[in-house]
């Protein structure tokens, strides 16, 4: 039975547009909450307080959903395939930001899931989780089996790179449970670390107050100093990624409309950023991840690209 219901989960989910899903239990993980409490004790979490604020959560699942017996771990492709040499300007998006929010996306294919596996078990109880939740989703995604944490920190899978966001549903049933993933198929690559213009990295650790997405997206108000040369990026980075050997062999792109660029992010020029108020940064980025950032924090961003 727990057989046949994780096959269906693992169906359903792909016919909601997930292309790998992994199983794990609901178990302690007492290595890597040691590891975010060292990494939290760093301060390497820079102006991120939240991650503070709920680290017992993050670090114990049961603390955040006492009932949890399985977590299912999700994974969506989201790279659209256009290159950021697409783009009129110079001025640079994360690819992941060029459509729709994540957020609302993955939530809804997540709530369809939940809803569908509760007509199956109707006395199931179940939590959907993005990132925004507290709960180390590359922990659980690698222990579901779906890939590795790579020097760059990001969660990276043999076959489709590291271009996709993950995404959790915790259930209070036991169910059928993946191999953990137990490799590292980094191996001796260190293309991510040398290519990082803010030395943000080391092997498998980030050091949040250094690195351009951090900055361009958390970090409000002015830069600390010596910190203000964003490379061109005016919402979040993506050199680790583009670098990543697995994603220049593997890296696979997205069908899905929500993840297709705005026209105006591949075809606005600098003076069109330049020009950009407030107004017209409601408009473009109305139901997009950049809303983050702010107006405020865009317009920053732009100005101190032009050093």
């Amino acid at each position: 039975m727990e057989s046949d219901l994780s096959v269906q989960i693992k169906e359903h989910a792909k016919s909601l547009g997930f292309q790998k899903t992994g199983i794990a239990p609901a178990e302690p993980i007492p290595k890597q909450a040691d590891d975010l409490n060292n990494w939290l004790s760093l301060g390497r979490h820079a102006t991120m307080q939240w991650m503070e604020n709920r680290k017992e959560e993050r670090a114990d699942i049961h603390s955040y959903f006492p009932e949890a017996k399985s977590v299912v771990s999700v994974a969506m492709v989201y790279h659209s395939g256009h290159e950021q040499s697409d783009s009129s300007s110079n001025f640079k998006l994360s690819n992941y930001a060029w459509g729709d929010d994540y957020h609302d996306v993955l939530k809804s294919k997540l709530f369809q899931l939940l809803k569908w596996l509760k007509r199956k078990q109707p006395d199931m109880k179940g939590i959907v989780c993005v990132d925004t939740s507290p709960v180390m989703e590359k922990v659980w995604a690698q222990k579901a089996g779906l890939g590795w944490q790579g020097k760059h920190t990001n969660l990276i899978s043999r076959d489709y790179g590291s271009w996709f966001f993950l995404g959790e549903l915790i259930v209070d049933i036991t169910l059928d449970y993946d191999e953990p993933f137990s490799e590292d198929l980094c191996g001796t690559c260190t293309a991510c670390i040398d290519t990082c213009p803010t030395q943000a990295l080391e092997e498998y650790k980030i050091d949040s107050g250094k690195c351009i997405s951090y900055l361009t997206i958390e970090h409000k108000g002015d830069f600390p100093e010596g910190r203000d040369d964003l490379h061109g990026w005016i919402y979040g980075c993506d050199i680790c990624q583009e670098v990543c050997p697995w994603n220049e062999k593997f890296g696979k792109s997205t069908t899905d409309p929500a993840f297709q660029p705005r026209p105006e992010i591949i075809d606005f020029s600098d003076k069109d950023w330049n020009a950009m108020d407030e107004d017209s940064f409601r408009k473009l980025f109305k139901g997009s991840a950049v809303k983050r950032t702010k107006y405020s924090g865009l317009k920053r961003n732009i100005v101190n690209n032009q050093h």
